[in-house]
């Protein structure tokens, strides 16, 4: 079995290491400290000569997932700059206050994305009713749900991701994705059947510049996207066959 390795990266250095760990497709960010928000145009541009395909995050900021109309008027702007640079797909979600999915607003957003490939993000990980929300991302026309199944780590959501995997039945792919790493993806895959993983591949450093940690420019602690990694995951993938 064949499974495909999505690497969230948010810089030019983490797109290059992606590809050279052997990614097989990116989801293009800034800020994934703060979860992933939407790509720089220099990164967007780097990003449009990738071998790969890659796929950009559409989120304006990380105050919530609930959109005002000012949100989402940028991210059909977003989505316009997105297509005109030539990447292959988007990457989004919105939600109500309640945490239910926003229907209406990512309809207009997919219907501004026509065209492109489509993921749904983890706002998916927020809904109050995750077997309705499944069915009305299937009816939106995403490609996959990228999710936790709630948890804050795949690895402890395993039970839920394989009951969305059960309800999708093939007609949205369920990518797993936060927390997975090459020793714990064998047993991620078998337990939901994925065809797809998501993970960042990060390695974990401290900031040196104490100064600029002080004055808030830098967090003290950083990830930084590691080729090794990817490739070690790579590795562990090909291993399940």
């Amino acid at each position: 079995m064949t499974v495909l390795l999505e690497v969230c990266v948010d810089s030019v250095d983490g797109l290059q290491a992606a590809i050279a760990g052997g990614a097989d497709r990116i989801e293009l960010c800034s800020a994934l400290d703060l979860g992933g928000l939407t790509p720089v145009p220099g990164l967007i541009a780097a990003a449009a000569r990738a071998p790969v395909p890659v796929y950009a995050m559409i989120r304006p900021h990380a105050a919530s997932f609930v959109w005002t109309p000012a949100d989402a008027a940028a991210m059909l702007a977003d989505i316009d700059a997105m297509r005109t640079a030539g990447l292959a797909g988007v990457v989004l979600g919105a939600a109500l206050p309640d945490g239910a999915l926003d229907v209406a607003l990512l309809q207009e957003l997919r219907a501004r994305s026509q065209g492109l490939g489509a993921t749904l993000h983890r706002v998916f990980d927020l809904v109050p009713d995750p077997a309705r929300a499944l069915e009305a991302a299937i009816s939106l026309g995403f490609e996959r749900i990228l999710t936790s199944g709630g948890a804050a780590r795949a690895e402890a959501g395993l039970a839920a991701l394989g009951a969305l995997a059960r309800q999708a039945a093939g007609r949205i792919g369920i990518m797993p994705g936060s927390g997975v790493s090459a020793g714990n993806v064998a047993s991620i895959v078998q337990a939901v059947g994925a065809s797809e993983i998501h993970a960042s591949c990060r390695a974990a450093f401290t900031c040196d510049d104490s100064k600029g940690v002080e004055l808030g420019f830098f967090p003290a602690r950083q990830g930084k996207t590691s080729a090794n990694a990817v490739r070690l995951l790579k590795d562990a993938l090909a291993a399940i066959g």
